[in-house]
């Protein structure tokens, strides 16, 4: 698992929004594909390398690089013809295509999907890139979300993409090998009555309960001090504990 971008909302200087390339089974996939990922990603692959994109959910942080990335597509220096597959949310595609229209001549319809293959998930849904299983979950956040965990035999990864803690989230955690855990609230910052963040120590209690072996704090924004992460996180949390930053890579199973 490579880290492409790992900032929240706001990116952190130099740093891309979330974006989470695993590679394996034959297959190379994309995790969200927010803000600056593109510029990211080559550092290590150039786009037409890619196979899939999973998008969790339609904030722009999490899915506006796929408008730049059409651009290299179409344009770049190209070594094959192969759309890239680009799973989204329900209602993923209809604003997707609702954003891409500004972009379109009128009457033109392949702006998309002259580089891309679109599909739409839900969280009963199971997809087979290679020999990767994707599976999905919804969490608790302000627009339909879903969490994400990408299986290879005994390896997996899961990210909980944009998520209050919850009991289902603990659940579909449960035993992953590298569970990727947003953080976006600073310490002792309240979430409100309708919470849709984590803080850190949200996710220390939640990797605890989930007993995942391994847990990559992520989408925490500029300010926030890497280790009160941690140490917020230890609190609870006894396995190994890492603060994800961009082009970091990690061997999982």
């Amino acid at each position: 698992m490579t880290v492409i971008g790992s900032s929240c909302s706001i990116p952190r200087p130099g740093r891309a929004c979330s974006a989470y390339l695993i590679d394996g089974g034959g297959s190379r996939t994309i995790v969200d594909f927010g803000t600056g990922a593109l510029a990211s990603l080559r550092s290590h692959f150039e786009p037409e390398e890619i196979d899939a994109i999973v998008i969790s959910h339609m904030h722009a942080d999490h899915f506006l690089d796929l408008i730049p990335l059409r651009y290299a597509l179409k344009y770049g220096n190209r070594t094959n013809e192969r759309k890239i597959a680009v799973y989204l949310p329900p209602q993923g595609e209809r604003i997707l295509r609702q954003l891409a229209s500004a972009f379109v001549r009128e009457g033109s319809a392949d702006f998309l999907d002259e580089v891309f293959t679109l599909h739409s998930f839900d969280e009963a849904s199971q997809i087979e890139l290679g020999e990767t299983i994707v599976r999905f979950a919804a969490t608790q956040h302000y627009i339909p979300t879903c969490a994400v965990r990408v299986e290879l035999g005994d390896a997996s990864v899961t990210y909980s993409a944009d998520a209050a803690a919850t009991s289902e989230l603990v659940d579909f955690a449960r035993g992953t090998g590298f569970f990727l855990c947003e953080a976006t609230l600073f310490r002792d910052e309240h979430p409100g009555p309708a919470p849709g963040h984590m803080s850190a120590a949200d996710a220390g209690e939640l990797a605890a309960s989930a007993d995942v072996a391994h847990l990559g704090i992520t989408h925490y924004p500029a300010d926030a001090n890497p280790d009160e992460l941690y140490e917020d996180a230890a609190r609870v949390y006894k396995g190994e504990i890492t603060i994800v930053d961009d082009h970091a890579q990690f061997a999982v199973g």
